[in-house]
């Protein structure tokens, strides 16, 4: 894929109308697989969240191995040297995958969305010690909001659940690692996202079988009564071929537009995430503590949008080479994680 001009020159062929609609893309595939995903795993009380990543991971193997047979897309051919290019990506990936899952199901959407953008923090932190890239005093301020805001609501969160948490801190750190390792990989493993995509999935698909077999979880979604429920097995289907989709979009609205746009849609997503999850799932639980922490995490978010919007303006990236401070900083894109 080639690279994107945004600033309009030298790229005529990309028009407004592929750029608005790609983000668009992105933004409800990103909004409508967090929905679904909640929906199989509370609303349907889904017995196993590792039984849903196994579905996720097959169909991600399935429609990109179609995808390469019709020559619908490019990635390398299987050789022996691909598991050593790639890992430690295939554990990040599934690990990442897994426990996105099992936080969507332990914890409403609206603390789910703000635990999430713990992220944030870990990802500017470890672009400064790893990257050396400064972000400027009002980046921080909002996202020390955001997590600041987080925290808040999780002190009077009345639906508390310990295993929530800890999945979505997990998944917090294995986000961050995985925009380290995902740069570096593309950067060397010569085999593009699609390839990096099918094989994450490939080699993981038969130890998170077999974990999930010891786990006893093949054997209670087997058991599950709702697979004569038509509208149950739609949802179910859509939450795994979404994994696939999600990515899919995350790939041409940063084509089409920049990375740029890709992080400010999936904030302003997560906005619309966290107040129509009080009302999808059943699990919100009210307070005013713990409805002003979610509300200033909002805040933090628009307030990270907007400058990181302005930082990529006309005027900011005539200056952006005079400060190392003037460095974007984005967190990566993801799957579900993306919340």
């Amino acid at each position: 894929m080639g690279a994107t001009d945004i600033s309009g020159n030298g790229n005529e062929g990309i028009t407004h109308l592929m750029k608005v609609s790609s983000a668009l893309f992105y933004g409800f595939a990103s909004f409508f697989i967090t929905v679904v995903n909640k929906t199989v795993l509370t609303s349907y009380r889904f017995p196993s969240f590792l039984v849903l990543s196994l579905g996720q991971l097959a169909a991600s193997i399935v429609v990109l191995f179609l995808g390469k047979h019709f020559k619908i897309v490019k990635f390398p051919d299987f050789s022996r040297d691909i598991p050593r290019k790639i890992f430690p990506l295939p554990l990040i990936y599934l690990g990442n995958m897994m426990f996105g899952l099992g936080g969507t199901q332990a914890l409403s959407l609206p603390m789910f969305a703000a635990l999430r953008r713990f992220s944030i923090l870990m990802t500017m932190i470890l672009e400064l010690r790893i990257l050396g890239i400064r972000p400027t005093t009002t980046v921080q301020i909002s996202v020390y909001s955001m997590v600041g805001g987080a925290l808040l609501a999780a002190s009077d969160d009345l639906s508390f659940n310990l295993h929530g948490y800890l999945f979505v801190m997990i998944t917090n750190s294995l986000t961050a690692a995985n925009g380290v390792y995902m740069k570096k990989k593309l950067d060397t493993a010569d085999m593009g996202k699609y390839g990096l995509m099918y094989y994450n999935s490939l080699f993981m698909f038969l130890p998170a079988l077999i974990g999930t077999w010891l786990l006893g979880d093949l054997e209670k979604a087997w058991q599950y009564p709702g697979w004569n429920d038509p509208v149950f097995l739609v949802q179910f289907l859509l939450s795994c071929v979404m994994g696939f989709i999600l990515s899919y979009s995350t790939i041409l609205c940063t084509q089409y537009n920049s990375a740029l746009t890709t992080t400010i849609v999936g904030c302003l997503k997560n906005i619309s995430v966290t107040y129509i999850g009080m009302f999808i799932g059943g699990d919100y639980v009210f307070s005013w503590l713990n409805s002003i922490g979610i509300n200033i995490s909002v805040a933090g978010s628009l307030l990270y949008a907007y400058v990181t919007f302005r930082k990529k303006s006309p005027s900011a990236a005539a200056n952006a080479g005079s400060s190392s401070d003037r460095k974007s900083l984005l967190p990566p894109p993801g799957r579900i994680d993306n919340v």
